[in-house]
């Protein structure tokens, strides 16, 4: 098991580095790593990790759902009235009927057996969905009527409905009947006639527990059970991995639903916090991306998705052309919505990998006629709407989406930390470069060191650099010697160099040299950035934070 872990990670990192380079999404270079390394091909990786893919598909999306959470907008999301409810349950609940129907035409099912297939084949991925809403919400696109929220929360609210009816499907299927209750009277609810008690059941108890778990979390981090961001993420994890597999043996409620808005309410109630997590929780995406999807490829069955291929597309075309088109018609009526926006649906909102891989292999599993069938679809659907998705969502936002502010509060904001450390030869200059390698340390950034080398002799210059080297060991960093106006080469630089901040020396009128009052000021007065400035004060130099918090402020 070690040894397959191993070749999961370093195997489906690399895949997926290579497709990036390619252009191609990175899930597709692990979907592919994974079916080279699975019982397919090679059959490298150890059956008992192939035996637990289930659980650690539930890690994964567990760790994602948590995240979206922590980035939803209830303000935008408030605006949009009932558009995500209904995002939620229409368009993947007509897939699933028109897959029933199309199923029953291509395959010979009945209805019952297509209506299986299609509670299957219409959940959208969360794992694949989620983390591309991200990072449109990072560069602000779709912000401003809440589409990327909207399509986030709609893909966590459709699995409760299709799965729900997954179970009862599968049940009546394999035993032949299905279970109910009697109530006083000797009056009986059937389970299809218990469907809909259930839905609101398991949405309403979802949100109370995961507000009851955002609550127990606030209460344990203020009471300094953790010492760190790390604990504090494990902390987390395990809560909001417990409400996942409760809900397994306990299903009232929606376990993917509750990590979720657990995520929601501890950015309500504890927003330095939520910023924390979000850090944590990146971190931790960044495997599971790796293990979910190369398990995903290991698990596909490629003789039996080759028999299939051409009915199968015919299949998954009709559930999302006609089926999932009429839902976004219906649940984007009378929103704010406009034509390019709902056309945008199309490559956000149809991806399938998470359930499908979960699920897909039950049937075959409990002998219902048709289930290798249902499970080389499923796997048809992973490998073709999971990569479009992924590649269609950052392809068609900026052609498709209006772009807003970035709210910092909600997501990662997509910018590293880069400082200019202007210098000149004098004994000033250590102390700049002490400055910005601290500020680096602290934000994992780097630095350019500029010096504005008018007329200085080139020992000193030599003298500087060999003086950031040993200052700056640590951190990445570029040298840079230009000449010219002193303050206009510090903000060309700045600007030139895409620098967050600027730290620079000022010393007294009495040393007729380069970096002077009045550079600083002028610096000051013409830059757009923070600007850090190191003082030298009875000899000594020192950092002046009126000069940072007066630039700052303006």
């Amino acid at each position: 098991m070690l040894a397959s872990a191993v070749w999961i990670l370093l195997a489906g990192f690399f895949a997926g580095q290579i497709a990036r380079r390619l252009g191609a999404p990175p899930l597709i270079g692990m979907i592919l790593a994974g079916i080279l390394l699975g019982p397919q091909v090679t059959d490298t990786l150890s059956p008992q990790v192939l035996d637990a893919a289930g659980d650690l598909f539930t890690v994964a999306v567990m760790i994602i759902l948590f995240k979206a959470g922590l980035g939803l907008d209830r303000e935008n999301l408030s605006q949009q009235g009932t558009v995500a409810l209904r995002l939620g349950f229409l368009p993947s609940g007509i897939e699933a009927v028109v897959i029933a129907i199309a199923a029953m035409v291509l395959f010979n099912f009945d209805i019952l057996t297509g209506l299986l297939m299609g509670c299957v084949l219409a959940p959208e991925s969360p794992a694949t969905i989620v983390p591309g809403m991200m990072r449109l919400k990072s560069f602000g696109w779709g912000v401003n009527k809440a589409v990327p929220d909207s399509i986030m929360t709609a893909s966590a609210l459709s699995d409760v409905l299709l799965l729900l009816v997954f179970g009862l499907l599968l049940s009546f299927l394999s035993e032949g009947s299905v279970g109910g209750i009697t109530l006083p009277g000797g009056f009986t609810l059937t389970a299809l006639q218990l469907l809909p008690f259930k839905v609101v059941l398991e949405i309403a108890l979802g949100l109370l527990f995961g507000y009851l778990a955002a609550r127990l979390l606030v209460l344990l981090l203020n009471q300094h059970w953790a010492q760190n961001a790390v604990q504090e993420v494990l902390i987390t994890a395990g809560i909001a991995l417990f409400l996942v597999i409760w809900s397994e043996y306990w299903h009232y409620f929606s376990g993917y639903l509750a990590a979720m808005s657990m995520g929601f309410f501890v950015l309500r109630f504890n927003p330095p916090l939520a910023r924390h997590l979000r850090t944590g929780f990146e971190t931790l995406w960044v495997v599971a991306e790796i293990v979910l999807f190369v398990l995903m490829g290991a698990i596909i069955q490629l003789q039996v998705l080759v028999s299939i291929l051409l009915p199968g597309l015919l299949l998954l075309a009709i559930g999302i052309f006609v089926g999932r088109a009429a839902g976004w018609y219906i649940s984007t009526l009378g929103s704010n919505w406009n034509w390019r926006e709902k056309l945008f649906l199309l490559p956000g909102h149809s991806a399938k990998a998470t359930v499908q891989a979960a699920i897909a292999g039950l049937p075959l599993a409990q002998g219902i006629e048709g289930g290798e069938i249902i499970l080389a679809v499923a796997a048809l659907a992973i490998l073709v709407t999971s990569p479009a998705g992924a590649w269609g969502i950052p392809t068609f936002a900026p052609k498709l989406l209006s772009k807003g502010k970035v709210d910092p509060t909600k997501v990662d904001v997509d910018r590293s930390s880069r400082f200019l450390a202007a210098v000149d030869t004098s004994a000033i200059a250590e102390r700049v470069l002490m400055e910005a390698a601290e500020l680096a340390r602290c934000s994992d950034g780097e630095v350019v060191v500029l010096n504005v080398a008018n007329n200085a002799p080139k020992p000193d210059i030599e003298q500087l650099r060999q003086q950031a080297q040993v200052s700056l060991s640590d951190i990445p960093y570029q040298f840079v010697s230009i000449t010219g106006s002193v303050p206009e080469a510090i903000v060309n630089a700045a600007d030139q160099y895409e620098v967050t901040e600027i730290v620079m020396g000022k010393r007294g009128n009495h040393v007729p040299q380069v970096l002077m009052g009045s550079v600083s000021k002028a610096v000051l007065e013409t830059t757009h950035l923070p600007v850090i400035i190191v003082e030298e004060e009875n000899g000594q130099p020192q950092p002046s934070q009126s000069s940072q918090t007066q630039n700052r402020g303006a």
